[in-house]
């Protein structure tokens, strides 16, 4: 078998670049449930995450009368992941680079 050949180093900057502007926007859990917890009623964890419609809609509604806060509970961890992930596949693409 033939090893792999070696990345180049315009490569390894350019990949290096992508995940460090990632890091930067990426969203955290602890952080969404903190805030879900201090403003759940007002969507405050949504304007977080980007859902800007549907934070809106919470804050007039004070969160569908506290249904759709207590659904967030339930929801919120995947909402996190499906957010980094769209994200994460935006920057890299931005980037030309290709994830496997």
């Amino acid at each position: 078998m033939s090893e792999p050949m070696p990345m180049p180093e315009w490569e390894r900057y350019r990949i290096l670049r992508a995940e460090s502007e990632f890091a930067a926007v990426r969203k955290d859990r602890r952080t969404v449930f903190l805030i879900w917890s201090l403003t759940g009623v007002l969507g405050g964890h949504r304007f977080y995450l980007g859902d800007t419609a549907r934070s809106i809609a919470m804050l007039f509604t004070l969160g569908g009368l506290g249904l759709w806060t207590l659904a967030d509970a339930f929801v919120l961890s995947r909402r996190v992941q499906t957010v980094n992930t769209r994200r994460r596949a935006e920057i890299m693409a931005r980037h030309g680079v290709l994830e496997s």
